[in-house]
């Protein structure tokens, strides 16, 4: 049974001078406890549902995992009455020991670094995420249309308005992938899970949308994925930019009302 992604909860609304008493649906944000081997590893608040493709995405992008193959199982933790949590799941993976204290060790020193030093976190992640060199190459014409195919996706925040997403396209503007979440990076996570599950990655030949901005974070899980173009309906960071830049991403912003701006490897967007 798939977990509620919303609640009713009751307010009053104020229109016009006019007061009414309302039901209204709420997009539901719970934590996430995800474990590694047992071991409680990262806590997150997200929308409920596709849980395993989140840890995917996120074991990926962070550079826990390098491919599908490196993880062995993900399961629900289960209490003494062998209840499974819906709010927490262990993943046990195919990755030598002194390897994976590696790569905490690695993501650790990254992490620490970014917002504190932005050449640091691009330089540390450029180490661990090949460029991506691809001859994908998307239509004006074809971008133009992505935002409003992805909000017509947005089935809970249709019902809410209080929901990011992630939609994940081929070069032609069809709709592969969409994942709604309370946190944009969580949407992100689930949508490269979910092509990391059906062994799709490098994602060489698709378009990322997400809704919102574009952090460095978005880039950052975009490049691990090998997603070449990776457009936002609002504006980039500067550091975002920076890092798309470094990884050869097409990164894209204010894509709405029929324009948008191109700020990195702008050949790949043909006229």
């Amino acid at each position: 049974m798939a977990p509620s992604k919303t609640s009713v909860h009751e307010s009053l609304k104020w229109h016009q001078g006019r007061i009414d008493q309302i039901d209204e649906t709420l997009a539901i944000e719970e934590p996430l406890e995800i474990r590694l081997a047992g071991r409680r590893f990262t806590l997150t608040m997200r929308t409920p549902g596709h849980d395993e493709e989140l840890a995917a995405g996120f074991l990926l992008a962070e550079g826990f995992i390098a491919a599908a193959s490196e993880i062995d199982e993900i399961r629900r933790v289960r209490d003494a009455r062998g209840q499974a949590d819906p709010n927490s799941i262990d993943v046990i993976l195919k990755v030598p020991a002194d390897g994976l204290r590696e790569r905490l060790k690695r993501n650790f020193t990254i992490s620490s670094s970014c917002g504190v030093c932005g050449k640091t976190s691009i330089e540390g992640i450029t180490r661990r995420i090949a460029p991506i060199k691809t001859r994908s190459k998307i239509a004006a014409s074809t971008l133009l249309e992505l935002a409003t195919k992805l909000r017509a996706s947005q089935e809970v925040f249709a019902a809410t308005g209080g929901l990011h997403a992630c939609g994940l396209f081929d070069l032609e503007g069809t709709l592969m992938a969409t994942r709604e979440d309370i946190g944009r990076h969580n949407a992100v996570d689930k949508v490269v899970g979910w092509a990391l599950n059906q062994k799709m990655l490098p994602l060489s030949k698709t378009v990322m949308i997400v809704s919102g901005r574009t952090s460095f974070e978005i880039v950052q899980k975009a490049a691990a994925a090998g997603v070449p173009i990776l457009a936002a309906v609002s504006a980039p960071s500067s550091l975002a930019v920076q890092l798309a830049q470094q990884v050869g991403i097409t990164l894209v912003g204010f894509l709405r009302d029929g324009s948008f701006n191109a700020y990195t490897h702008r050949a790949r967007i043909t006229r």
